[in-house]
């Protein structure tokens, strides 16, 4: 069985084209199939257009956001929800064609864990198609994994793979590299990709500049969310350290009989000192609540509900 994600906000125009080439697509494979629509929090007659979708056809399961909360959130409710030994996930502008599924479904069959599209001849603009080549060639020096296309919407994922991953904020653009860290195999495929026939882009030139604090954070999160005082030990100790410097270099003079209490270069050392001891107790802390945490994991405490469901087909 294989399940298609389709996360989207406010394309109703869209809905019903997506729609019509996901099951004729489907149809034509010899395995079950379901498509799960996760509506985040659409404003417009999306939802309606799906309700009508759900009537006739048993494939199609919905669910719905009461507001608009992000694609990473609305993946990470299509992934807990899937059934499928499979799991596609598919942008529904139709810039990438339901008819390519099959393409990297057959990737599979070569042992990969995740294939994601390549949109080799993209049909954006200039902008995205610089900033994503950025994007990407920073990617690959930071995490070494080597993609052309790390946010192609089309992606095909094994059913451990998908239930692996625990997505928020801007995380989506990161889901090869979070794959690829927990030690599951990644490959792509060269897939059509076709210009924006339907409502507008919802990625604006806002994109560059979030994507730069989604960068550090997946640093962060990837090299020291286990160890976080290995981070904020280190620069903690680096600022007190040249603070330290600074008192001493100060005091030296203070014995040889020049005074220091007017200086600034006193009270920069003494707030790099203060500054230094706490980033050094802020990782402290944070590994004390990591330690926590985990011990609740130990004793099987329930999870609470993370999120807030207006609409379900289940």
């Amino acid at each position: 069985m294989i399940s298609i994600i389709v996360p989207f906000f406010n394309e109703e125009e869209s809905l019903r084209s997506l729609y019509q080439e996901i099951t004729k697509f489907s149809s034509q494979l010899d395995r079950l199939y379901e498509i799960i629509f996760v509506d985040d929090g659409s404003t417009d007659k999306s939802l309606s257009i799906l309700k009508s979708f759900a009537q006739v056809d048993n494939h199609v399961r919905i669910f719905s956001f009461r507001r608009n909360q992000g694609k990473a959130e609305a993946l990470t409710i299509g992934f807990a929800k899937a059934k499928g030994d499979y799991v596609i996930t598919l942008d529904a502008d139709l810039q990438d064609k339901p008819s390519e599924i099959k393409k990297i479904l057959e990737k599979t069959k070569e042992g990969w864990d995740v294939v994601c599209g390549w949109r080799k001849n993209r049909k954006d603009s200039i902008f995205k198609i610089i900033s994503s080549k950025i994007f990407n060639a920073l990617a690959e020096k930071l995490w070494g994994l080597r993609l052309h296309d790390y946010n192609c919407g089309l992606k095909v994922f094994s059913k451990d793979a998908a239930k692996s991953l625990r997505l928020y904020g801007g995380l989506h653009r990161f889901i090869p590299v979070l794959l690829y860290m927990q030690g599951f195999s990644v490959s792509e495929e060269i897939v059509l990709h076709e210009s924006r026939k339907f409502g507008r882009s919802k990625y604006g030139i806002s994109k560059l500049w979030k994507d730069l604090p989604d960068i550090f954070t997946m640093f962060f999160l990837i090299k020291y969310s286990n160890r976080p005082f290995h981070f904020f030990g280190v620069v903690g100790f680096i600022i007190v350290s040249i603070g330290s410097l600074i008192l001493v270099y100060l005091s030296i003079l203070h014995f040889q009989g020049q005074t220091i209490g007017t200086r600034p270069l006193l009270f920069f050392g003494m707030l790099l000192v203060l500054s230094g001891f706490q980033v050094f107790f802020t990782g402290f802390l944070a590994d004390l609540i990591i330690n926590i945490s985990y011990r609740m994991e130990k004793n099987n405490l329930p999870e609470k509900e993370k999120f807030s469901i207006k609409y379900s087909t289940d």
